[in-house]
């Protein structure tokens, strides 16, 4: 069995962000959502945990920060070519999130952008052509 992830994420409005995340092409699993949490599936590896404030902190007695003005993590997720991260980004701001809150990225054989979420949760997408980078070289020298 591969190895799977669960990115928990803080949400302030559990339905708006449900609709987002759906937007950007997560499918809700039921199975593991309620009025306080909604799974949210992304491939069968990758799966995002929103969690309303309340949920939050049954976990950890941490302050959750304004995701908006701070930043703890870059999630970033791949992509299958340019226009597909294009997609995703387009498909985040229809969906009321924010268009690059980071520096796009164009080395030719890697290319990312990024997104926000309602809350603030910044999501990087990229594409990479590894067939583009010497063997044995660095991505950072080869760019």
């Amino acid at each position: 069995m591969p190895q799977m992830i669960f990115v928990n994420l803080p949400v302030s409005d559990l339905d708006r962000s449900k609709a987002f995340y759906e937007a950007v092409g997560a499918a809700n699993n039921p199975a593991f959502t309620d009025e306080t949490a909604a799974c949210m599936v992304f491939s069968d590896v990758i799966h995002t945990m929103l969690l309303t404030h309340e949920k939050w902190a049954t976990f950890t007695s941490k302050a959750i920060p304004d995701a908006h003005t701070t930043a703890q993590v870059l999630l970033c997720v791949s992509a299958d070519s340019r226009d597909a991260v294009d997609g995703q980004v387009d498909k985040a701001v229809k969906a009321g999130g924010k268009a690059d809150p980071t520096p796009t990225q164009d080395y030719g054989f890697m290319y990312g952008r990024s997104f926000e979420d309602p809350d603030g949760h910044i999501w990087e997408v990229m594409w990479m052509d590894p067939t583009a980078i010497p063997a044995g070289e660095p991505a950072e020298a080869a760019a």
